[in-house]
């Protein structure tokens, strides 16, 4: 009886390359980032509060992946530094959703444009038929994941 080979080869491995990919990614984004004084999560929490007014702080951490008590920390970084504003007390339930100011929205347009030109970057070597294909490939990886969770 011959035995399945289980062991992970690197230059093979889908996963492996993710994160790799991943890694690369960030780095670049942090480079382009770094000047405009932020990071990525900070980034990340201004572009999902453009796109999705009202999340709450649980929300923009699970879309931050970071936790709640670091997206606390950053929240408060960001009101303190003007980009964000919450109320005082919550409107309902326990919640003081976050909003961008004026300043806040001028300083995601900067970083929104930085942050494109990587992905341009990353993906100028690709057709707009592999750019598709890999989306979709993306995803549907994503979805293996969650559906298969133990």
């Amino acid at each position: 009886m011959s035995q399945v080979d289980a062991s992970i080869h690197l230059d093979t491995s889908l996963g492996y390359l993710l994160k790799e990919a991943s890694s690369a990614l960030r780095t670049a984004m942090e480079d382009v980032l770094r000047p405009l004084g932020m990071t990525v999560t900070h980034y990340s929490c201004l572009e999902l509060l453009s796109q999705r007014p009202g999340l709450s702080s649980s929300a923009l951490a699970r879309g931050a992946f970071i936790t709640r008590q670091s997206m606390h920390v950053l929240l408060q970084q960001l009101e303190r530094d003007g980009d964000v504003t919450r109320p005082a007390a919550p409107t309902v339930g326990k919640s003081l959703p976050a909003s961008l100011t004026p300043q806040g929205r001028r300083r995601l347009a900067s970083a929104s444009a930085a942050v494109r030109s990587v992905e341009l970057r990353m993906l100028q070597h690709m057709t707009a038929d592999e750019q598709t294909a890999a989306l979709q490939s993306l995803r549907s990886m994503i979805l293996g994941l969650r559906n298969d969770r133990p």
